[in-house]
């Protein structure tokens, strides 16, 4: 039990301790642990440098022995009375601090690593074929993204500009008329490696220091035209928002399950038979404040674990703040699907909202919430905090609408 009063309900209780990036007045990032609806100041509680540098990646960087170490002086230090004098005075209330972004995003990957997600994609660009590609359930497809386009939650999502192509017409340049989410959960590498090595499935706990929620921002229309063949670029690079807050792998091992059974033997290096790294969390979608899906993360064919073994196979290294996502997150109902664009079925089923009016994508001012839980070890659910992001016209400065 802890001295500190816990609210019911938040999801930052002893069994969770996530990690961010917040200022409290002036622009003095420092690094920051939810607890209840407070945030404990890692840099004046502990005096130690690391914690003053602006970003997680100095603490990441030394490894999973000193990731433990000061979990447990935090549980100690909130549960133990005797701290309490000097431990108080640097809790702040979470309500009056602002967060930033939590690190500074070195590479960043994006997989497709739902089978439903897929599946339901294959059935409306390719009607009459096989819904999944050939390769699909032999490996863990993915590509390159823009590092410096990842930001904090609450960064306004400016429409993107760029060439569309209707069927019958010419390209033209402008914003993008079908713009749409993508809920997802990412993951952050503290350890890094060298160019050559690959990392094993047994070790992703040795190099993934945390986990996150990610909405990976799609244009639609700009996707459809420029990624033959190639891949996504502009309409995906624009923007990718990350949670504030990354709670550690070692705070989800109640939450570890059984991925889905595979259509396909392995390979060996991804033959997770002895490391199982399913995720039972449990995603909520909202749009404008309405919940329109409840995507099961549990349900995802490929785990984090054969994305990192699969991304380091050819020898690429890590380095400290890479980030890694899951790909967008659908189940197999149409109340579990990740995306507008599954759950407009491409446009063709407009999205009916209980406030009324309908969405085929998203429109100027709609508002996208991500929030996820999943099992604690105490028995409560532990919470990943919210990704949230306003879409505002094309062109409009980002500077100005308070990013941050």
């Amino acid at each position: 039990m802890s001295w500190l009063e816990l609210p019911a309900g938040t999801g930052f209780g002893l069994a969770n301790l996530p990690y961010g990036i917040f200022t409290s007045g002036p622009d003095d990032r420092r690094t920051g642990v939810a607890v209840g609806d407070r945030v404990l100041d890692l840099a004046a509680v502990t005096g130690d440098p690391v914690h003053a540098t602006g970003s997680l990646n100095a603490f990441m960087a030394q490894g999973p022995a000193a990731w433990s170490r000061l979990r447990r002086r935090l549980v100690d230090l909130l549960t133990d009375e005797s701290h309490r004098s000097a431990v108080e005075p640097h809790l702040h209330p979470a309500a009056a601090v602002t967060m930033h972004l939590p690190v500074e995003v070195a590479d960043y990957v994006d997989f497709y690593s739902s089978r439903h997600h897929a599946e339901n994609l294959g059935r409306m660009f390719r009607p009459g074929t096989p819904p999944l590609t050939p390769n699909w359930t032999h490996l863990p497809i993915g590509y390159h993204g823009r590092a410096g386009t990842v930001q904090v939650s609450g960064t306004p999502v400016v429409r993107p500009n760029g060439q569309r192509k209707s069927p019958d017409a010419a390209p033209s340049l402008g914003p993008s008329r079908r713009l749409d989410i993508e809920a997802e959960v990412g993951f952050v590498v503290g350890v890094p490696t060298a160019l050559g090595e690959s990392v094993a499935l047994g070790e992703f706990d040795q190099h993934v220091f945390g986990v996150c929620l990610v909405n990976d921002w799609s244009a639609r229309d700009l996707q459809a035209w420029e990624y033959v063949p190639l891949g996504p670029f502009l309409g995906k690079s624009f923007l990718t928002s990350m949670s504030p807050w990354i709670v550690p792998v070692e705070a989800l091992a109640a939450a570890r399950v059984a991925p889905p059974a595979r259509a396909e033997p392995l390979l060996p290096y991804l033959d997770d038979t002895e490391h199982p790294w399913g995720l039972d969390l449990a995603l909520e979608v909202r749009l404008n404040g309405e919940l329109i899906s409840s995507p099961p993360f549990a349900e995802m064919y490929w785990t984090p674990a054969q994305q990192l073994a699969h991304l380091t196979v050819n020898g690429a290294s890590l380095r400290t703040g890479d980030l890694f996502a899951s790909g967008t997150v659908s189940g197999p109902a149409r109340d579990q699907r990740g995306s507008l664009i599954e759950l407009s079925w491409g446009g063709a089923e407009p999205l009916t909202l209980a406030g009324g009016g309908t969405r085929t994508f998203l429109e100027d001012g709609d508002e996208v919430t991500i929030t996820a839980t999943a099992p604690a070890a105490d028995g409560s659910r532990l919470s990943f905090g919210a990704v949230t992001g306003r879409i505002a016209p094309a062109g409009t400065p980002v500077g100005g609408l308070g990013g941050s």
